[in-house]
């Protein structure tokens, strides 16, 4: 793995959403004068590392600001990718032209012709570019990015979730060879590249170079691509002229390809010296946890008590099981955890006189969320199971968040809905005085300790009515014994909420 963060270079100073949002309203104006290619490029760079940052906040951050952001930049994006593609074609022709040729002669008149009407179009798409819009909302949305560190375990988990497409991009096409296959490669390595640039700088500092050029030689390859269905199309052409064309352009495709299979292909290919550099194993548990952590930091209204509903819950759940109360198993402890730090994304928008809804919204967010690597489909499931039925009514025999449980985990799930329930009643008033859990057993029974309840009130009143799922699930009588804390006792701050 990658050494810890060091400061920022000078460099690495240059990046960042408020100064590429800064540059797309700079390079705006470099290319409003005349779109030549160049400032068309440079326009094109920075407006696609804004949706590239958008793209690796939005797995994190639901705020619609970042969609907003890039479907305010989309048509403008789109108008300068096709006028910049005609412009390189123009190099292309040029490049492959010998002095005096016919064929590059009546191409090139043909491209600028085509490249006059876009300009045309690129300047009514930039006119229409709503710069003070998107001036405001890249202020809004910078303010949200320092909450998810560079080098931090969710971008290396994004990254690690853009090396596996790519991957996959590359096994296609090296069994299919098509012009499509090689061209979807280049997007997935630029994607990959992109996310390593904007969110890892170490990693990028030594693999800049190498995905560099890889991107640059599969952007090559499509341009020869391209090229060669413009000739083919192109009337008038001599088929002896027409050969010459085609057979450059392959001779030239060739050589591109073959530098990408040197560098990518085989047990020291580069593919694997990426996939090092990125978390795996236990990392790979801790980033996968780490963005779902975080995913809840931008919704839940008191991250502090869901952090200690988590500690309250694994404490619960690791001591029960340490004197055999219940049987552990991972899978089970890490969806608990998961869903201690999901359990109030849904509290966000719901009223104080809507009980119960925050937890049926907080199981559709988790719906609609991608799993993270290593779980499945079902494992999310069960972790908003476990959301919507944290507390109030126990779950119906018949409920819809079961329907597509198997069987046997729903067993498992009752007991860690059991534990999960009355770790939030510890903090059911988000007041953190709860704490020096402890579990014995003795005679059957399970002994709950811990400190920061009086015997006589309310809150053991509740605490007993929250023991009710887990005594059931676990068959075993469990008591619950806590004390009020000592009155000069440190109290934890409270009311830490989100960002």
């Amino acid at each position: 793995m990658m050494p810890a963060p060091t400061a920022p270079t000078v460099e690495e100073k240059k990046s960042g959403l408020t100064y590429w949002a800064g540059r797309v309203l700079q390079e705006c104006d470099n290319a409003s004068a005349g779109f030549a290619a160049d400032p068309v490029h440079d326009l094109r760079v920075a407006i696609r590392r804004c949706r590239s940052m958008a793209d690796g906040f939005l797995s994190v951050d639901p705020d619609p600001a970042w969609k907003q952001m890039k479907r305010l930049a989309k048509p403008l994006f789109s108008s300068l990718g096709e006028l910049r593609d005609t412009q390189v074609m123009l190099e292309w022709v040029a490049k492959f032209s010998p002095p005096g040729d016919e064929v590059g002669r009546d191409l090139t008149a043909a491209l600028l012709h085509k490249e006059s009407h876009l300009k045309t179009a690129a300047q009514e798409a930039l006119a229409a570019f709503d710069r003070e819009q998107w001036a405001s909302l890249n202020e809004h949305l910078a303010e949200r990015t320092g909450k998810v560190p560079l080098e931090g375990a969710v971008f290396q988990h994004l990254a690690l979730e853009r090396w596996m497409d790519a991957r996959e991009l590359h096994r296609r096409a090296l069994r299919n060879r098509s012009g499509f296959a090689w061209h979807q490669l280049r997007i997935g390595i630029k994607r990959f590249r992109y996310t390593v640039e904007n969110f890892l700088p170490q990693r990028h500092e030594k693999w800049s170079k190498d995905l560099r050029n890889l991107q640059d030689a599969l952007g090559e390859v499509h341009d020869f691509d391209v090229l060669r269905a413009l000739i083919l199309a192109h009337p008038g052409i001599h088929a002896d002229e027409r050969s010459r064309w085609t057979t450059r352009i392959a001779e030239e495709r060739r050589k591109r390809l073959d530098l990408y299979r040197r560098k990518m292909v085989g047990r020291n290919s580069l593919w694997q010296l990426w996939r090092d550099g990125l978390p795996g194993g236990a990392e790979l548990e801790q980033a996968a946890l780490e963005k779902l952590r975080t995913w809840a930091s931008f919704l839940d209204p008191d991250v502090v008590h869901s952090q200690l509903v988590e500690r309250l819950a694994l404490e619960l759940y690791d001591g029960l099981s340490h004197c055999g109360i219940l049987h552990s198993n991972l899978q089970s402890r890490r969806i608990l955890q998961a869903a201690a730090l999901l359990h109030e994304v849904g509290r966000g928008r719901i009223a104080r006189d809507q009980p119960g809804r925050h937890r049926k919204r907080g199981q559709k967010l988790i719906g609609k969320l991608e799993p993270p690597l290593g779980w499945s489909d079902d494992d999310m499931r069960l972790v908003g199971a476990l959301v919507r039925y944290h507390r109030g009514a126990l779950p119906p025999a018949r409920s819809a968040a079961f329907a597509e449980i198997d069987p046997k985990r729903r067993s498992e799930l009752m007991v860690t809905m059991g534990v999960l329930r009355l770790a939030n009643a510890l903090d059911e008033a988000h007041r953190g005085t709860v704490h020096d859990i402890a579990v014995t057993a003795k005679d059957g029974a399970a002994f709950i300790n811990g400190v920061g309840v009086a015997t006589f009130s309310r809150e053991a009143e509740r605490l007993a009515r929250a023991r009710y799922l887990l005594e059931t699930a676990c068959r075993r009588p469990i008591v619950i014994r806590m004390r009020r804390a000592r009155a000069n006792a440190a109290r934890p701050p409270r009311r830490a909420t989100k960002a």
